[in-house]
Parts: structure tokens; sequence; C-alpha cells
């Protein structure tokens, strides 16, 4: 796909493009100031501090000669517009979630997540070792993006609902926040699926706008406040297994760096992956036993809901497989996962389960 005929054509290119309050990178005695764009609200927990993270890091490995100014979504564009804006020149790089981006490419879910698809650590296993930073990177090029994942949330929960889950049928007509291919996957059984940015969710959710949300896990979601508006939680959900997000440098100003710089950027985002999910991973336990303390009726999806959400899970992915690079990308994906459960099933799955039995 030609760039330019991409920018040209797509809505948000335009938008990204007219978006003149933002300004060129700085340049000062050697200094640089490089504009990072966020898909999440000042302070939302978990992302925005992944993204602040990466920010701080850069600046501090590269002794401020690389000086990242972070913006919070809506601060200069909006939260579903950055990657446009970074595109297209507009910002250096974005934080965000890639799977938000599947109109650009359906490609991009793989880097967030996909339903039924890897766990965290079969992500990194398959980013780092079995060839999908590359892909990453091919899928970049074509829009004129250096990515680098750039932190995880871990497995996400199936979420907050205004009623209970007991068949396929309850989806039918629900209105409901899932971005990705999840959504699409929910969309099938009949819900009317809505992408809000997640500073926005608490708001529709209170109002009646939507019937219900998935945003993250308890910590995050105790965070936002859900549970003043709900009580019915599904603790485990479909659509994220895990949930990779997205550092993005538009690739000219990549180019432009040093290699030492080049690197601090890599690094950054790796630190900052695993940061990032030992963050979530680390609160969500204590922050459920509040939840249920509070009154939250914690819950699971019905075998016949699951089975509902298999079908319409591959049903998506396979309305998709005509792209030969989201294909490409699906086949080594789906291989690396398939490979890593096998030792981890057999491993520190088993390991897991004797342990949580001999402790009682």
């Amino acid at each position: 796909m030609d760039r330019r005929k991409f920018l040209k054509t797509s809505a948000l290119g335009g938008s990204a493009a007219a978006a003149t309050t933002l300004a060129a990178p700085a340049y000062a005695q050697g200094k640089r100031t490089l504009t990072m764009v966020t898909s999440w609200g000042r302070g939302l927990a978990g992302v925005f501090d992944s993204a602040q993270r990466c920010a701080d890091s850069i600046t501090t490995m590269s002794d401020g000669n690389l000086n990242v100014e972070i913006k919070a979504a809506g601060e200069l564009v909006g939260a579903f517009e950055v990657f446009d804006a970074v595109s297209s020149g507009q910002a250096d790089m974005y934080h965000a979630a890639d799977y938000y981006f599947v109109g650009q490419h359906p490609g991009y879910a793989f880097f967030t997540a996909v339903p039924f698809g890897m766990t965290a650590q079969e992500m990194v296993n398959w980013y780092y070792q079995d060839g999908g930073m590359e892909l990453h990177d091919e899928l970049g090029e074509i829009f004129g993006l250096k990515s680098f994942l750039a932190g995880n949330t871990g497995a996400q929960a199936g979420g907050w609902y205004s009623k209970e889950i007991n068949s396929p049928e309850d989806f039918n007509g629900l209105k409901f926040r899932m971005p990705g291919l999840g959504g699409k996957a929910l969309g099938k059984l009949g819900a009317s699926v809505q992408n809000i940015p997640g500073s926005e969710v608490y708001q529709a959710l209170s109002s009646g706008a939507i019937d219900g949300t998935e945003w993250i896990g308890p910590w995050a979601d105790e965070k936002a406040g859900f549970q003043e508006i709900t009580k019915v939680y599904y603790t485990a959900g479909f659509h994220e297994p895990n949930a990779g997000l997205s550092l993005a440098t538009n690739r000219e100003v990549f180019d432009s760096l040093t290699a030492a710089q080049q690197k601090i950027i890599e690094i950054a985002a790796g630190e900052c992956h695993q940061w990032n999910l030992s963050q979530f991973l680390a609160n969500n336990g204590a922050a459920l036993q509040r939840l249920q303390s509070g009154g939250v009726k914690v819950m699971e999806f019905p075998d016949s809901v699951w089975d509902a959400f298999g079908a319409a899970s591959q049903e998506v992915l396979d309305e998709n497989m005509g792209d030969e690079l989201f294909k490409k990308i699906h086949d080594s994906a789906m291989a690396s996962s398939a490979s890593s459960s096998g030792w981890q099933g057999l491993s520190s799955g088993v390991y897991t389960a004797q342990r949580n039995r001999v402790r009682g």
C-alpha cells in the first residue's frame, strides 16, 4: 500500500493533516523534542502510566537529548486519531492499543489482542523470538511507522453488564463497548457494539448510552468506578487473553535519529511492556477482593456463551483471511502460541495446579 495514497483516501488522514495545532519537532543545541500523542485520558490507570513511563524513560536514557512531551487524548488529537497524526507526520509518536486501528489494517489486532488468541507470555514469545516484531515492522512500514510493544494489561475481564448473561441470545440488542475483532465477534451475536475511548466509558455506562462494557481488569476497572453503576461483573473474557500496547514513531523521524537514540526507544518500549504487565497483574487480585467486598457479583459465562463466542470469533478471523498480510500474521501468531502453550501446559501449568492443590 502506498502511504501517500493511503493518507489521501483516509478520513482520519484528512483530519490529522488539518491538525495545525501540532508543532514540528523542535531542535536546540542538539536537543530534540518529540511529541507523543496517546489514546488515553490523562491519569487513566495503567494505560496512561505506560505511556508516561515510555516518555520518561526515553528522556532520561537520552540525557534529555530526546525530550518526549506527552499529550493525553483530546489535548492535541482525539483518542482514535493518534495513528493518523503520527503516520502523516503531524506528531512524532503515539502510545495506544493498535487494535483501535483495525480499520487501517486488520492485522493490527494481533499486536493488541484477537479473540481466543495469545496469553501475555505467548505474546512476548512470539514477538521477540518467533517473528512477531518483524511482522509489526512490516505492517508499520505501509503507514510510515516504526512500532514496538510498549505495555500489556494481561488477560482482560469479560466486563460489566446491566443484567446477567445466561445464553447467547442475551446479547441480541445489547449496547456494549468492545473494540477490535472481539467487538466484531460480539456483533455477530446481535450486540450493538460501540467503540468508545476509555476516558468516556464511565459516562456512557452511567447514562445508559451503553448496557455494558469491557475495560481492562479489576484494578483499572475499580479505578474507573464501574462498580458504582452495576454489580454484575464477568471476570474471564474471550476477547483479550492479553492486550499489548504499542509505541509507534513516525518512520522518517525514527530514521533521522542516531542508532543509539533508536535503541533507546526500543529498549524503553520493551522495559515498559514488562513493567506495565506486572503493574496490572500485581494489583488485580487485591482490587477484585475490594470489589467483592463492595457487593460486586463475580460471574463466569456459561459454556453455551463460550461456544457462541468461539464460533463468532472464528467467523471474524475467517473473513479477513483473504488479506495476504493478515493471514501471514495470523498463521505466524497461531503457530507460535501453539508451540509455546504445549510446553507451558506441561510445565508451569501442571506446577501451578499442583501448588494450588497442595496449599489448599
